[in-house]
């Protein structure tokens, strides 16, 4: 695969991101952000499990974990059943069901929407996003640690804030406060070691390797 292509397998971790086009946006209000996080969990939460993210007006990174394929498949049969009420399931030869094509249709199918939406809001008619969305594959247990503190850094990094905590549209304030959530946070708070760990780890600056090597 090419650079950040890497394909979508189960029970894998991933570092999913992408950028606007040329001097674009991908967020100029408030809105925009909410939307945004309503309409990934609309058309992707059935197929991953949910452990960071953050939203800058111009990028966005992800970090997940692809759940299993039978539950994918499982997936697949009740979409089918939903658009076609006629529709009966057959069993699919595992080896013949293209895992990776259908997780990142789902990806395909959100950014197309949240493009739709947000050039219906702004009356343009432009491609929104680059490409395919970019996604690296989380390989060991200190990358997942280190890429939890990235990604919450990451407009210090680009200059949106000059502290974490004063952004908004990121997740590493639901970690620390009791609103209802879609991540994973008991599982993340317990990696860390608790809620007081999972703080301090995030005082330090992000291992500058790691910064270069994920630069949009």
């Amino acid at each position: 695969m090419g650079k950040y292509l890497d394909s979508f397998e189960p029970n894998r971790c991933y570092h999913v991101f992408n950028h606007a086009v040329h001097n674009n946006n991908l967020f100029v209000t408030d809105t925009n952000y909410h939307y945004f996080l309503q309409q990934l969990a609309k058309h992707t939460e059935a197929v991953y499990q949910f452990y960071a993210y953050c939203l800058m007006p111009n990028h966005f990174h992800l970090l997940i974990r692809i759940k299993d394929k039978n539950t994918i498949i499982e997936h697949y049969h009740q979409r089918k059943l939903n658009k076609h009420p006629d529709y009966k399931p057959l069993v699919i030869n595992h080896n013949e069901f293209d895992f990776h094509d259908f997780v990142m249709q789902q990806f395909q199918n959100f950014c197309n929407g949240y493009a739709q939406a947000f050039n219906r809001m702004f009356d343009r008619k432009r491609a929104l996003f680059l490409d395919f969305i970019k996604r690296k594959q989380v390989k060991n247990e200190n990358y997942f640690t280190k890429l939890i503190h990235y990604i919450h850094y990451n407009p210090v990094h680009h200059g949106f804030c000059k502290d974490l905590n004063d952004w908004h549209y990121t997740s590493y304030h639901s970690f620390l406060d009791d609103r209802v959530t879609k991540l994973e946070r008991g599982y993340v708070l317990e990696w860390f070691g608790g809620a007081k760990e999972y703080s301090q780890f995030h005082k330090f600056t992000p291992d500058p390797r790691l910064i270069n090597l994920m630069e949009l």
